[in-house]
């Protein structure tokens, strides 16, 4: 009885928590942070299902958006020391003694450096002792530490160091010896990361891979990585930099939309802002495109590329959704007693080619007319 009590908390905390995303990025007075969150979120990837993660992921969430156009470096260490994080990758089970990898190669393999970005299974192994010690602490007991290691000892919330844990011994780290200090054995490392040229090029690749749907030229990076240097990692500099890359507002040089991408945009262009009562629908669609919300089992996240999205069941799906988006917003996404008022046909800001906009032009109804402009080639681009 108690098992099942809890599980249906976890799953009154999955949609409400699924709930709160879609309504931010719908009515956020800041989309693009909104749409690095959702960047962030996939880059540093949780699985809400996987241990006690779901009543940590509201807080993740907030973290990362505090930190989205930050330096990458302060970024990092919010997810180092996030229980969320420890939780998922297992660092909680890693200390002195007992040594769990998990997380120190994916930290270098998909948060930082990337595949091939000059690391070897010996750096694996001595980031994973330099990881010792972060854990989580959900009880409000504080831990006995001995007096000769109380001052390196760190509480904050759920998130503790645990000097304890801890391998004090030497660490080599990409040729850098770090040894010795607790919590700033950590910091030294992530800032090795964090300033490593083989981060700078796979973190901007995946920033202008998920903007643009397509692989980027490599102008475009080098622009990026530029900036990132200049800047100590600003995140806010990488992506002016994408932005004002030559060819980068090309529409013809995008991608298609992933899935939240998708119902997202469809939703902004026909649902008014005041409509969306219960956001349940949308949560739903984005789930039945295969991008289910905190969903990814794995810690290398859902696809960036375009590409990964382009098959009969994913296309048939998104038509269906144009159509109950465009048909039937009213019995899904209003109050009752709530009226759609005047015409409520899409204006999208994008140019639809001759043969959609013929096509377009030729519908009968608004509803037909936004279920074309939501199912056309042209929207379906980033």
């Amino acid at each position: 009885k108690a098992r099942t009590l809890r599980r249906q908390i976890e799953n009154a905390l999955m949609r409400e928590t699924a709930a709160r995303a879609v309504l931010r990025n719908l009515y956020s007075d800041a989309p693009l942070k909104e749409r690095m969150t959702w960047f962030w979120l996939n880059h540093f990837n949780v699985y809400i299902q996987k241990r006690d993660i779901v009543e940590m992921v509201a807080d993740y969430e907030d973290k990362l958006r505090a930190a989205a156009f930050g330096r990458f470096s302060d970024l990092l260490r919010t997810t180092v020391t996030h229980p969320a994080m420890l939780r998922y990758l297992d660092n909680d089970l890693n200390f002195a003694g007992r040594i769990n990898e998990n997380y120190a190669r994916e930290l270098m393999e998909l948060h930082t450096l990337g595949v091939g970005g000059g690391y070897s299974q010996a750096d694996v192994i001595q980031l994973a002792h330099i990881l010792t010690g972060l854990t989580v602490r959900v009880d409000e007991q504080e831990a006995v530490i001995p007096r000769a290691l109380a001052g390196y000892h760190v509480r904050d919330g759920l998130f503790e160091f645990d000097p304890r844990k801890h391998d004090f011994g030497a660490k080599t780290l990409l040729g850098q010896t770090i040894s010795g200090g607790g919590m700033n054995e950590v910091d030294r490392a992530l800032d090795l990361l964090a300033r490593s040229p083989a981060t700078m090029d796979h973190v901007s690749r995946r920033i202008a891979l998920f903007f643009l749907g397509k692989p980027p030229p490599q102008a475009t990076v080098d622009r990026m990585t530029a900036a990132w240097r200049k800047s100590d990692g600003s995140i806010a500099a990488v992506l002016e930099a994408m932005f004002n890359a030559p060819g980068y507002c090309n529409a013809q040089a995008r991608g298609i939309k992933d899935p939240v991408d998708y119902v997202l945009s469809a939703v902004r262009a026909v649902v008014p802002k005041q409509a969306v009562i219960d956001p349940t629908p949308v949560v739903t669609w984005i789930e039945r495109l295969g991008e289910r919300l905190y969903g990814r089992q794995t810690p290398d996240g859902y696809p960036l590329d375009g590409q990964s999205w382009i098959y009969p069941g994913q296309m048939a799906t998104r038509f269906e959704i144009a159509r109950l988006i465009s048909h039937d917003k009213g019995k899904l996404l209003l109050s009752n007693g709530v009226d759609m008022e005047g015409d409520t046909s899409v204006s999208p800001a994008i140019n639809l080619s001759g043969r959609t906009l013929d096509l377009v032009n030729a519908a009968q109804t608004p509803e037909k007319r936004n279920m074309l402009i939501l199912s056309s080639p042209e929207f379906m681009r980033r």
